[in-house]
């Protein structure tokens, strides 16, 4: 038997330069060089790290975010484009697998957005696009509703690696679905902050527990190791995103700051945790750690009654339109959907 993948994991937390994708990627290729350096061979990254998650949606009125929307919507940049290419050549050269949340562009609107993470491998090829299924609370004024294509686990020379973005770590089915795909290495991607009450309330949603209650819990039900990052609001992006307003300003200061760590298969945090200031944590994965704990609850297996629970996902691409020419063989989908997953290394 091929001996499990044994490795070092990075997770970032970590703010954009908002609205400057330049900046940005350039940025994050000096992240993803760091962890290299420091030994990680799978490096991580926040939920819309490239360029700006919105925010500004949880703080105001939509009729008073129309220039916010339309920076958010110039700055998306394309699964394949040359932001994503620099990347990749980043992640071949450190001989990393990076996890990348983005802001994704489709040709079919200028005003579509799509809330996704991409999956790089070590040489450089894209090994697979997910988009988040469905924007949670406010965050639906700015991105679109995504699709099962992308939701699905990767065997990797690290493992068999999964990716759910924010709030789709609370849906069990989404979760259930990479476990009953064996997943070994989860990778949850979440925001910088979410404002749900008025500052003072104290109902308020507490987003880091809620990172760290899902976080074990996903670990501990599939058996599996989860990396968490977590972005980081810098004090430039709250200027940006606050424009002077008290109250604005009041509402993001009042809102928990999310939380980056490394957990293992029983659920437990083997990382350092990071919230209150930029950085990368790192965590050993053994994928020899997942088996023991499967002996208990193996819920993608012996723990399990396929004769009564059935699960079917439809990984069918969605697309505003199917076109079909006047003379040739049918096109299976339209202009969004490149050749992803054939995506090979680059040069």
């Amino acid at each position: 038997m091929d001996p499990l993948p044994c490795f070092k994991a990075a997770a970032c937390h970590v703010s954009p330069i908002y609205f400057d994708v330049g900046a940005t990627v350039e940025k994050a290729c000096a992240l993803i060089v760091e962890a290299a350096q420091h030994g990680a061979r799978l490096v991580a990254f926040p939920e819309a790290y490239i360029c700006a998650f919105p925010i500004w949606s949880g703080v105001r009125a939509p009729v008073e975010n129309h220039a916010f929307f339309v920076r958010f919507a110039r700055t998306a940049i394309a699964a394949d484009g040359p932001e994503m290419v620099r990347l990749r050549e980043t992640a071949r050269r450190c001989e990393v697998i990076v996890s990348m949340g983005f802001n994704e562009s489709t040709p079919a609107s200028l005003g579509c957005i799509y809330d996704s993470a991409i999956l790089i491998d070590a040489n450089g090829s894209v090994l697979n696009r997910h988009r988040k299924l469905v924007p949670t609370y406010w965050e639906k004024l700015a991105w679109a509703n995504g699709d099962a294509s992308g939701l699905r686990v990767t065997p990797t020379r690290l493992g068999r690696i999964g990716t759910l973005i924010c709030g789709e770590n609370t849906n069990p089915l989404a979760r259930y679905a990479l476990m009953a795909e064996g997943e070994q290495v989860h990778i949850a991607a979440y925001s910088p902050r979410w404002p749900t009450h008025p500052a003072g309330d104290a109902s308020g949603y507490d987003l880091a527990a809620a990172i760290r209650i899902r976080s074990g819990a996903h670990a501990f039900e599939a058996k599996c190791f989860n990396v968490v990052s977590s972005g980081f609001l810098s004090d430039a992006a709250t200027d940006l995103i606050c424009q002077g307003e008290s109250k604005a300003r009041e509402l993001i200061e009042a809102s928990p700051r999310s939380v980056s760590m490394i957990l293992g298969p029983s659920g437990g945090v083997i990382s350092d945790v990071l919230q209150d200031e930029e950085g990368i944590v790192y965590g050993p994965i053994d994928i020899n750690d997942c088996i023991l704990p499967k002996q208990f609850h193996d819920v993608s297996g012996g723990y399990n009654r396929f004769d009564i629970f059935r699960l079917e996902i439809d990984r069918r691409p969605r697309t505003p339109a199917r076109f079909t020419e006047a003379e040739g063989p049918e096109e299976p989908a339209g202009p969004d959907l490149p050749g992803l997953l054939s995506t090979g290394p680059v040069a």
